[in-house]
């Protein structure tokens, strides 16, 4: 049963995001989920179907891409699964601890929630996040300059919020690899 509704809620996003480019598509979540999974292993107790689900379902409503209110994508999908009233609510509680934007500083009051706030700024870290800063720059009109902006803004950020050991130990590399770039980046554009 659970893992048809994975199937299901994959099936979904790449539905939903048929067509996305700009760095918040059904590859982003993919990786999301894949991470978020990767991290639950060290984390006892904590409700992996509902990192799952959250992790899957986290872009659904995102601001950027659809004009919805309360999860609506998220519940749609859910609701159409049978998924219980409680179990949804504690999905959406995840999913709206994730936005970097609305939840700077704020730690996520679940182990679940940490989890996939991780996942997501982990996939804003490292190599794939300078491929999706510039993805989304690109779609956006962005010039170099304001993209590489980002980076200050945000990607040098997340590594001093990340919430679990596993995601800790990883931020560390990927900051890493953003600096190395960055002082790449200054050499051959000076």
């Amino acid at each position: 049963m659970e893992d048809k509704i994975i199937e299901d809620a994959i099936a979904y996003i790449e539905a939903l995001f048929d067509g996305n480019t700009g760095g918040h598509d059904s590859a982003h979540t993919m990786r999301v989920y894949k991470e978020a999974m990767h991290i639950a292993e060290y984390e006892n107790g904590c409700d992996r179907m509902t990192v799952a689900l959250a992790a899957l379902l986290h872009d659904a409503d995102d601001y950027k891409l659809f004009d919805t209110k309360d999860n609506e994508n998220a519940r749609k999908f859910l609701q159409s699964q049978a998924v219980s009233k409680e179990q949804t609510e504690r999905i959406c509680k995840v999913i709206n601890s994730v936005s970097f934007s609305k939840n700077r500083g704020k730690v996520p009051d679940t182990i679940e929630g940490m989890i996939v706030q991780d996942a997501d700024r982990l996939d804003a870290m490292g190599a794939i996040g300078i491929a999706r800063t510039f993805a989304y720059g690109g779609e956006h009109g962005r010039s170099l300059e304001q993209s590489v902006q980002h980076f200050y803004d945000k990607l040098l950020l997340l590594k001093d919020e990340m919430n679990t050991d596993a995601a800790k130990e990883i931020a560390e590399q990927r900051h890493s690899f953003l600096e190395n770039y960055l002082a790449e980046l200054r050499k051959e554009t000076e």
